[in-house]
């Protein structure tokens, strides 16, 4: 059944389903405004069904191997080389939870199954199957995420060159995995199986793992992957696929890697092209991304852009406090986007940070202590068999203000929230060295590098 050009108003319109988009949607129907939430899949978006949640699935199976192989008592050890299929059953339980949560976390909310193409400024066409409606819009929040980077000489096949997505769909451990992009995305995954018995090289094409990230954290990321035999190979661009090896070049040198699976990590993309924003006015960068104010409002005031569609790491935590932003913005509240965006990998072990580095605070013109801790002071962690890692804690030496969080180590994306709040409201190390962390904890060690830090900086007045 095909409907007319007959438009339906709605008040708001949310284009894209995942925690950006359903985090916008709760809110403004929260506020009171009438929602429309279109989405061309499923609830929760690649996050939820096929990235985020799925991907820790199998990180924390890798990393409760791991730790099993570490400690000589541990009651039941898991088994050497894991049942894959029973974690794919397990994956799926989880994903079809959280997306029951996320269908009642709507409410209100009416959902929309379909693509959105734009017809203006205020309508829209929904496109599924040979069934199409339309709808006019007051305000629109776009969410519409990100894809992984496709590579010209690596075209994904589903049969021996994968994305993210192919990956964990994997029901058998594959020998041998080549990933290609040494990012979050490649490390994790790339990690996670050579726990799992692979063997695994990555392949990335600068002369650095985990861009982003504190060298000194890198490489206590780099020692771990060692240890698991896992070959890298720094300043290597894939060329081709030929016969059960991948094509590689390093520094104009040709090799072959062998490779039963090819995993493509090379970074995410703005789903912004099907769109048709040029019918609405929008114009994007090269990048493809949408430029936006503080308040995620676009060149057109009543159209809001959120997520990974926008500059700004491609990251689902910044995408749902964006969501946020959008939907206060759209109902008449001062609210704005200036927090500060933890970056996080799971890898093993774990890497975190939030807020600058020493290198970027004297860049700045700060003159900066670092404190620094070792997990392998922690009671915790030795008892956990995570001993490895470090928090490193970035001051304004003249202010005593934490202006960065550093760390790697066990739990370290969870740990990285306190920091999170440290960094966000300005706290001076002082603040944190006089509240009381717990004994024994891993968060024992923040307390630690705030001490240090304090310490040094009493050495530098007292010169």
């Amino acid at each position: 059944m095909v409907v007319g050009e007959m438009a339906e108003p709605v008040e708001v319109l949310v284009v894209g389903g995942g925690p950006g988009g359903y985090t916008a949607a709760a809110r403004a129907a929260e506020l009171g405004k009438e929602v429309l939430l279109v989405e061309r899949s499923d609830l929760g978006g690649v996050c939820l069904n096929v990235g985020c949640i799925p991907s820790k699935v199998f990180t924390t199976a890798a990393h409760d191997l791991a730790r099993s192989a570490r400690l000589p008592v541990q009651g039941p050890q898991l088994q050497s080389r894991i049942d894959l299929s029973g974690l794919q059953a397990w994956r799926k339980q989880v994903v079809d939870r959280l997306v029951g949560g996320v269908s009642a976390t709507l409410g209100r909310v009416r959902v929309v199954s379909g693509t959105a193409f734009f017809l203006d400024e205020h309508r829209i066409s929904v496109e599924s199957g040979d069934h199409v409606q339309h709808f006019r819009f007051e305000q629109a929040i776009l969410a519409t995420g990100s894809q992984p980077v496709e590579l010209a000489a690596l075209p994904v096949d589903g049969i021996r060159v994968f994305d993210s997505t192919g990956v964990l769909a994997f029901d058998e451990v594959p020998p041998s995995l080549v990933v290609v992009g040494g990012g979050y995305v490649g490390m994790e995954l790339g990690m996670a199986f050579a726990h799992f018995g692979t063997r695994v090289t990555v392949v990335e094409a600068t002369d650095r793992l985990l861009a982003g990230f504190d060298p000194d954290l890198v490489q206590v990321v780099t020692e771990r992957a060692g240890e698991l035999g896992i070959d890298i190979r720094l300043g290597t661009t894939a060329v081709g696929v030929q016969a059960d090896n991948l094509l590689v070049r390093t520094d104009g040198t040709d090799d072959q890697v062998p490779a039963h699976a090819i995993l493509v990590a090379v970074g995410r993309g703005p789903v912004t092209g099907d769109l048709q924003l040029d019918r609405l006015g929008l114009t994007v960068t090269e990048t493809g991304h949408i430029p936006v104010d503080a308040q995620c409002r676009t060149a057109l005031p009543h159209v809001f852009a959120i997520g990974d569609i926008t500059t700004g790491p491609a990251l689902a935590h910044k995408a749902m406090a964006e969501g946020v932003v959008a939907a206060e913005a759209i109902s008449g509240l001062p609210s704005a986007f200036d927090a500060q965006v933890p970056l996080i990998a799971f890898t093993d072990p774990e890497i975190a940070a939030v807020g600058l580095t020493a290198e970027q605070a004297e860049e700045q013109g700060y003159e900066v202590v670092v404190g620094r801790s070792s997990f392998a002071t922690s009671g915790r962690a030795v008892v956990l068999g995570e001993a490895d890692g470090m928090v490193k804690i970035v001051v304004d030496a003249e202010t005593d203000v934490v202006l960065g969080v550093h760390m790697v180590g066990p739990s370290a994306c969870d740990l990285i929230a306190q920091a999170a709040v440290a960094v966000e409201t300005s706290c001076r190390a002082e603040d944190l060295v006089a509240t009381i962390h717990p004994h024994p904890s891993l968060v024992e060690t923040v307390h630690a590098a705030a001490v240090a830090a304090r310490r040094r900086a009493a050495r530098r007045r007292n010169r």
